[in-house]
């Protein structure tokens, strides 16, 4: 997505080798039209699962703008606005169910391990999931959604990441294993930064 791109190159932030800042405009300080835009670019990438997807799935927090950008433009089967379902992060509050799904994941960012849950009554085998998140980077984020969707014996259709970088392995893998991902905007390398071409 070239305007994601251009975003990027001016005004991210590269902080080390493999970590890029893209807080002025997508995960702190929002820009609501490139979101809008980006959330329409999911809904054409997606095509084929129009009216299939049930729920709209992601990580707190980083990951919700950009989820419910995307849930803007997909409509059900019924026609009703497809909801978004996030798995919150660490210990299981007081006011989230008892019953939930749950995995753990790795942090890149932060190099930790986090717990992530879902409330059972929210995912269920009928649901078609849809993950969305901001990076791409090991995956590890999309496997623990991956183990969720499985605990519930519901189906994955596809992930939508807004950045991958694609000089690390998640995308790769995911791929291989026959996962249908489309990502805005691929990083090659970070300094200079370097996109990689798509269709």
């Amino acid at each position: 997505m070239r305007l994601l791109e251009e975003r990027i190159a001016r005004e991210a932030t590269v902080l080390a080798p493999d970590v890029l800042r893209v807080d002025m405009f997508l995960n702190h300080l929002i820009d609501t039209a490139l979101l809008d835009a980006m959330g329409r670019e999911f809904y054409r990438l997606f095509e084929a699962e129009r009216g299939r997807i049930t729920k709209i799935l992601t990580v707190e927090a980083s990951g919700i703008a950009i989820a419910c950008a995307a849930a803007a433009y997909f409509k059900g089967a019924t026609g009703a606005m497809v909801p978004v379902l996030f798995a919150k992060k660490g210990v299981i509050s007081r006011t989230l169910d008892s019953e939930t799904y749950a995995a753990v994941i790795r942090s890149f960012t932060k190099d930790s391990l986090t717990n992530v849950s879902v409330a059972k009554r929210f995912l269920s085998t009928e649901d078609n999931i849809l993950i969305i998140d901001d990076f791409l980077a090991n995956g590890a984020a999309v496997r623990g959604l991956r183990e969720i969707i499985a605990q519930a014996g519901a189906q994955l259709l596809g992930v939508g990441i807004a950045i991958e970088k694609g000089f690390q392995p998640g995308g790769a893998e995911l791929r291989a294993e026959g996962v249908h991902l489309e990502s805005l905007a691929i990083v090659e390398r970070m300094e200079p930064l370097q996109f990689r071409e798509q269709n």
